[in-house]
């Protein structure tokens, strides 16, 4: 079955909630994306991704593209693997508070503007159809996914470090978790 390699961005130059709404890599973030293109083009030829999409965020599309580089591939920008959406609502400032919120519950306990478990499943359905593929995302839609794919109701089933590698396998109709990526205490809590 085809591999899809789900990719949580590199160390953001700033965490949520600072001055820069998107931001780049810092140093420490660049070498994870370099790791990481590193580990994908170690992988068996019949394994090693042939296209690489992107979370629109400017901190997914720096970590995916020293891959996209190595590939001969351009970058595919994807807003379904970007980050939750927050409340239209919710001033920026309260986006923190409203995240420690959503951490505690369960997908159908989301408090929003729209049906947040319909969001995990359009996510799925988005990685589904994307065998042979590197996807560079975000921790909340990575949990999305492996919470869905491992029957967990809860938001927050995993906490993938920066630059974690999770790798399922699809064949455009099923889609497997075969190995979680590394986890890590985060600054995201």
């Amino acid at each position: 079955m085809p591999r899809l390699y789900l990719i949580r961005h590199g160390r953001p130059a700033a965490t949520w909630g600072g001055d820069d709404d998107d931001p780049g890599l810092d140093e420490t973030g660049r070498a994870q994306a370099e790791a990481a293109r590193d580990w994908l083009l170690a992988q068996p030829a019949e394994h090693r991704p042939r296209r690489v999409v992107s979370s629109p965020l400017r901190r997914c599309r720096e970590t995916a593209a020293p891959t996209a580089r190595a590939l001969g591939v351009e970058i595919e920008v994807d807003p379904i693997v970007g980050e939750i959406p927050t409340p239209s609502a919710l001033h920026p400032s309260e986006r923190g508070s409203w995240l420690r919120k959503v951490f505690q519950g369960t997908w159908a306990e989301i408090e929003g503007d729209l049906d947040y478990d319909a969001w995990r499943r359009q996510i799925v359905a988005s990685l589904r159809a994307r065998g042979d593929t590197a996807v560079f995302s975000h921790y909340v839609a990575i949990n999305a996914a492996v919470s869905h794919l491992t029957g967990d109701d809860r938001v927050l089933s995993f906490r993938p470090d920066h630059a974690s590698i999770t790798v399922l396998e699809t064949d455009g109709a099923a889609l497997t978790l075969v190995e979680k990526g590394g986890e890590a205490a985060t600054g995201v809590l």
